[in-house]
Order: C-alpha cells, then structure tokens, then sequence
C-alpha cells in the first residue's frame, strides 16, 4: 500500500528564467500566467527545457531547482528502499518512536493488502500482542512494553512522511525504479507522471 497526497510544486518559474541565465536568452521566453493564476509554460520555453534536460544533468541543472512537496504513507520496508535517495531529498516523518502507543494497533495500520490468509492470520496475532503491549506501556509507563512494540513492529507498518525533493531527484528515481518488483514503487512512478511537464522533463528522457 502506497499513498501520496498533497502534492506540491514549487519554483517552476524561477527555474525557467534560470535555465536562460547561460545565453542571457530572456527575452526568449514565452511563459506566464492564465486567467487562473496558473503558471503556463510556454512553447519556446519548453523546447529549450526539453533539449537540456535530454543533454544530462551537466546542462539541466535548472531542473534541481523545481521543488516537489508531498506526503507518502507506505510500509517500512518500502521506506528502507527509498532511503537510498539521500542526496538532495529532505523527509520529516511521524514518529514511531515518540508516538507508537498513542492510538490502538489495528490493520488498517499496516501494508497487508497482498497477504495471504495464513499471514493475515500471523498479522492479527501480532496486531494483538502489539495492542496489548500498549495498554499496559500507558497503564505502567514501563518501558520493557514499549521495547516489545518497537522490536516487534513487522516491517509492514505504515509510516506517513512530508518529503520534499526536485525533478532531478524524480528522473533518479523513476528510471531506477519504474520496473521494480515491489508495486508500492509503480503508485509512486504513476505519481511521478501526474507532476506538470512530467513527460517532457521527467519520465520521456529515455526510451519506455
């Protein structure tokens, strides 16, 4: 299970006028705003961001200056494998550690949408032992019962975090992850694909 949600992307103006800061082509650019408010960018523009971001990264950096902000609620074991994309990217996450027994444990908590019944069925009993282990931390403040629930979190848990990070980190991402084995990363490449210009700047860099 994988959500993202309030999404938001910021600096796509100041990028563009950036990328024409090397030819001093300003006067070149057709970008600006509808009757909406909504930044649109223009056909001129585009051609040129389109041509950057195809020549490498020596000549898109402006690319590192668009901004995504979104919050991701996915498994731990998810978490581990985004956590390989340090540079550049900045995560501020619920706490486990602080807030594990603040709200009863209950499978609406976890990834199991792929388990089978006999997993369920481990899943539950853990679930259980979990709930009880949190009664007794907040009836007790014993912190042997919040070392069980910490030890003992399956990697499955759901943990919700604000990410933020910038088309150059998506085009990392969305390549070296589009055909992975594990479908949490196909929601988040679908994701990538609803960012504004995402196919002309993000995931139409390379062949499909």
């Amino acid at each position: 299970m994988l959500k993202c949600e309030r999404t938001a992307v910021m600096n796509l103006e100041n990028a563009l006028r950036g990328m024409r800061n090397p030819l001093n082509s300003w006067a070149k650019s057709d970008s600006g705003y509808d009757e909406d408010g909504n930044f649109v960018v223009g056909e001129a523009d585009l051609g040129l961001a389109v041509r950057l971001a195809k020549s490498g990264t020596d000549h898109r950096k402006y690319l590192r200056m668009i901004f995504v902000s979104v919050d991701v609620t996915g498994p731990l074991y998810w978490w581990k494998e985004y956590d390989t994309y340090k540079v550049g990217t900045v995560a501020n996450s619920t706490s486990t550690m602080h807030r594990i027994h603040s709200k009863p444990f209950g499978r609406e908590d976890f990834s199991c949408d792929r388990m089978s019944e006999t997993a369920l069925a481990c899943l539950d009993h853990t679930i259980e032992v979990l709930e009880e282990r949190r009664q007794k931390y907040n009836e007790t403040k014993d912190t042997a019962y919040w070392h069980d629930m910490i030890q003992l979190l399956p990697s499955s848990y759901n943990q919700m975090r604000t990410t933020t990070l910038s088309y150059e980190n998506l085009i990392n991402i969305y390549y070296a992850r589009r055909n992975h084995k594990l479908p949490e990363w196909h929601v988040y490449c679908d994701w990538i694909r609803s960012l504004p210009y995402a196919k002309e700047l993000i995931t139409g860099l390379r062949d499909e």
